[in-house]
């Protein structure tokens, strides 16, 4: 790897020759800007305002503008003059414990090799310092034209300097905290601390930028000359008012379904076990109309019910015959009487009677 800066970590009087490496890389993809039309590069000329004329990189220099305005030029020579003892070292001033480093500072990280064969000696006693102490060194160091702040540690039997910001850089967060008094009921903690659980630990080098990946494969697909259909925009769900317990219930669920895991089976939680059941029979849908039930035949204590229940029957129906023998009977006979009262010669008699008596 380049080295981007040479000097030496001043160790007490112990001065160990380094060179700085950048530690880091930006794998972001970067566009050009280009004219839609005709698809030339668009590029951006260096012009003098006054004048309108476009200046080289030899005619541009350094100037440190006012609050009015005012253009005061800065030389390289005037930085050059100025006293700046880390100017090509690394001065340690304290060992403290990481713990006291604020993650709001972390900046740039570098690795520090060691330049030549003498500077391997101490540059092994500092690290084997730093890892049986436990600790990190506060350093300072002048990089790109100004004083910076930086923390040396141990990594992977190489010592690493992170870039620190300097503590009037980081902002207070006034304003930033909600304003409205909020209560948070213990159950919601408890299932806060459960999704927390749930998600547990990951591996950092299976962590990848899917966006990079989409757009790698976007633009070979380009290249190709092969168009990608464009997936459907995820619906947003910022800004919506959730059920809060719902939501932490439903996350903690979909966390442990993406780990294969079940209900019940994270750590501290308990399952209880159902007796099983014998499946159930499907109900038998009911008729639209029943049947009227037929009257039940009593049944005699000797058992002999069926047989006495068929006497019963065969005497039940000789009566109705005989009833309606009867009843025919009857009829035939009011019928034969009605015939004959009208074949009689009862009015003629009548009529010679009373011709007699006249």
């Amino acid at each position: 790897m380049r080295s981007i800066w040479n000097g030496a970590i001043s160790f007490g009087l112990v001065s160990i020759p380094i060179k700085l490496v950048n530690a880091t890389e930006n794998r972001s993809i970067s566009f050009r800007q280009v004219h839609v039309e005709d698809g030339g590069r668009i590029r951006y000329r260096k012009v003098c305002e006054l004048d309108g004329e476009e200046v080289t990189s030899a005619e541009i220099g350094k100037a440190y503008e006012e609050a009015d305005g005012t253009m005061i030029p800065i030389t390289d020579d005037d930085l050059a003059a100025l006293p700046l003892p880390t100017a090509k070292t690394i001065e340690i001033v304290s060992f403290v414990a990481a713990s006291e480093i604020d993650p709001m500072q972390m900046d740039t990280a570098y690795y520090l090799s060691a330049n030549g064969v003498p500077a391997a000696k101490p540059y092994t006693l500092l690290r084997e310092a730093l890892k049986r102490s436990d600790r990190v060194a506060i350093a300072k160091f002048a990089l790109r034209g100004r004083e910076r702040l930086g923390m040396l540690r141990v990594v992977d039997e190489v010592i690493v300097m992170h870039g620190l910001l300097w503590p009037d850089e980081i902002r207070r967060p006034e304003g930033v905290a909600p304003e409205t008094d909020v209560t948070v009921r213990d159950a919601e903690l408890d299932l806060a601390d459960a999704l927390m659980n749930t998600l547990g630990e990951v591996d950092l080098d299976s962590l990848h930028d899917d966006y990079r990946e989409a757009v790698e494969q976007m633009i070979a697909a380009k290249a190709e000359g092969v168009e990608e259909p464009t997936p459907a925009p995820k619906g947003e769900r910022g800004g919506q008012v959730i059920d809060l317990m719902a939501a932490l219930e439903s996350s903690v669920r979909a966390a442990r379904e993406a780990r294969g895991e079940e209900e019940g089976t994270q750590e501290g939680a308990s399952v209880t076990e159902l007796p099983s059941r014998e499946p159930e029979k499907p109900a038998t849908p009911s008729r639209a109309k029943k049947a009227p039930a037929k009257p039940k035949e009593p049944k005699s204590a000797s058992g002999s019910g069926s047989s006495t229940g068929k006497t019963a029957a065969k005497k039940a129906a000789s009566a109705s015959k005989s009833t309606a023998k009867k009843s025919a009977a009857k009829t035939t006979a009011k019928k034969a009487a009605a015939k004959s009262e009208s074949a009689s010669p009862t009015k003629p008699a009548a009529k010679s009677g009373r011709k007699r008596a006249s």
